[in-house]
């Protein structure tokens, strides 16, 4: 019993904390908004009566226009409240407390200056919630640009209520140019500001459209997330290797040490590979190592995420560690199935194999021969397969794809086998680089490329002989690849999540054959097992999609899409 309650606490008060983190999101919202109806109603004359004999009403009319400031200041930075941003908690505290000397200034507000406190009250008691980091070069940034920008309004203000003081109804001291500026450039506030020419009109307005560009410029820079700026340092990527090769098990293990990749080292041998873009980070399949340390390394890893402003998600995932992605407070979706063919049972004879051996034979009479190169590949044949590589990527409208696909480099290419189609004159035709994957004693491509106009059955071809050259050699069996989409959310009470899958499947069909690409996987009669996307929540799938598509196209998915 005593575990028990161990266990349900640390949830119960994880669950009081979210809700805490979205009330606090949700108040500054409506503070916010409360500020802007409130800085253009009129105060109560009653409680206007108390305070115009000792505040003046130029003080009240800033307090005003301070107070509209502050409350659109606190729309923007509720949604950085809701990600726990650590300077949201910070700047919100500040405009809170403006807030609530503005509303008394500005006619003895109680009710909004109460809801202000209420709020800095319930954000101090959760301060240890909110430690989403900033990224450190946009900190400095923002606050470089807005010191900048103050000194430059300051001198070019100065100077210019200084020097065009004939455009004003006010004649400006050096001491009076400086306090004009100052208050205009902080409060947006032109106390006795009485421009009498377009000349003037046009300086005052200058100052007030630095201000507000610097200050929109500095607030985005200091609630920037994290942002990945180097690559995994070599040390970093021989560390990564060693664990990859012991404990890597899957069809995509060796694309976790592609240069797209960052590494995060869980506990002891863990090693998770991810890449990012923008707010999105996305994990290529599960953490890599023992399985008794997985659960430790999605915890850890999604901590760390949270720390950095990143959404995470896992893409491809295995259904071993669905528990433990689930324990750690993420959903999950099936995407699709990975065909693994049993090369045991591997065989072109039977009558269900006919016509692939009739493709086969007819392709061999006329002469076409099927080889597997080892590495070191020589460079004349490098150049014919990039020669081929080129050709594919014009015929397909774009440039290489990242993450789990690799991309045409001569070390990687070379440094690997390499199954080729040679034509009856002995030029290669169409090629595909072989892969293997570690501790699992399995094979299965990366680059699959040939050139517009092949023999009909090249692929069905190349296919077999690759089947066949692995069962040949030892390997138990061969993955063809992720089948997306197809065969997920097609029964009824499959998940929501997974029906709207299909429902895209549908409609993505008139540009993709997800269905064309499936059946050819299903002549080689493999076995299908699910892969999985994992992420935080419902709410974030638009933000993980979206990173999906973006570091599979090396974050230049809208011009792939395009066709540019």
């Amino acid at each position: 019993m005593g575990q028990e309650t161990e266990l349900i606490k640390p949830n119960k008060y994880h669950h009081l904390e979210i809700w805490g983190i979205r009330l606090s999101a949700l108040l500054a919202l409506v503070t916010g908004l409360i500020n802007l109806s409130s800085a253009i109603r009129p105060a109560l004359e009653s409680r206007l009566a108390i305070i115009e004999s000792f505040i003046p009403l130029a003080v009240r009319h800033g307090s005003r226009i301070t107070s509209a400031l502050a409350g659109f200041a606190l729309i923007l930075l509720a949604s950085n409240l809701w990600r726990r941003k650590r300077v949201a908690w910070i700047v919100t505290i500040i405009l809170l407390t403006i807030s609530m000397v503005t509303h008394l200034m500005k006619g003895l507000d109680f009710e909004e200056a109460s809801l202000s406190l209420g709020l800095l009250v319930l954000l101090v008691l959760l301060r240890n919630s909110f430690h989403a980091q900033t990224d450190r070069p946009s900190l400095r940034q923002g606050l470089i640009v807005l010191l900048a920008a103050f000194l430059f309004t300051l001198v070019y203000g100065v100077g210019g209520f200084y020097l065009l003081d004939r455009h004003f109804r006010v004649t400006y001291s050096l001491a009076a140019a400086f306090q004009q500026t100052v208050v205009m450039f902080s409060s947006f506030y032109n106390p006795g500001l009485e421009p009498m020419t377009g000349v003037g009109r046009y300086f005052a307005d200058s100052i007030y459209i630095i201000g507000l560009a610097t200050f929109a410029f500095a607030v985005i820079m200091l609630i920037r997330p994290v942002l990945v700026r180097l690559p995994a340092s070599e040390s970093e990527r021989a560390r990564a290797k060693g664990i990859i090769q012991k404990y890597g098990r899957t069809s995509i293990a060796r694309a976790c040490l592609f240069e797209d990749k960052s590494s995060f080292f869980g506990p002891q041998d863990t090693v998770t590979a991810y890449a990012a873009s923008q707010r999105g980070v996305m994990v290529l399949g599960d953490p890599i190592g023992p399985p008794e340390q997985a659960e430790e390394a999605i915890r850890l890893f999604r901590d760390f995420c949270s720390r950095n402003d990143w959404t995470p998600a896992y893409a491809s995932a295995m259904p071993d560690y669905l528990d433990m992605y689930r324990k750690a407070g993420l959903q999950t979706v099936c995407i699709g199935y990975e065909a693994i063919v049993d090369l045991s049972k591997f065989t072109l004879e039977g009558g269900e194999n006919k016509t692939m051996r009739y493709s086969i034979n007819r392709m061999e009479k006329s002469g076409f021969r099927a080889e597997v190169h080892q590495p070191p590949l020589d460079d004349g044949l490098l150049r014919s397969l990039r020669e081929i590589s080129d050709a594919w990527l014009n015929l397909h409208h774009g440039g290489e794809m990242h993450f789990s696909d690799g991309w045409f480099d001569d070390d990687y290419i070379r440094n690997g086998p390499a199954i080729v189609i040679h034509a009856p004159d002995g030029s290669p035709t169409a090629f595909a680089n072989l892969v293997t994957e570690y501790s699992k004693n399995e094979l299965t491509i990366d680059l699959m490329r040939h050139y517009k106009h092949v023999e009909n059955g090249t692929m069905e071809y190349m296919f077999s002989k690759m089947l066949q050259w692995g069962k040949e050699n030892g390997y138990d069996s061969f993955s063809l690849g992720l089948s997306a989409i197809v065969g997920v959310g097609e029964k009824p009470d499959d998940p929501r999540a997974e029906q709207t899958l299909h429902a895209i499947a549908e409609f993505g069909s008139r540009f993709f054959n997800f269905r064309g690409l499936h059946g050819f996987k299903d002549k080689f009669h493999p076995s299908w097992e699910p892969r999985y996307l994992v992420y935080p929540d419902s709410t974030d799938l638009p933000l993980v999609l979206t990173t999906l598509l973006r570091v599979h196209s090396g974050n230049n998915f809208l011009w792939k899409f395009l066709g540019k």
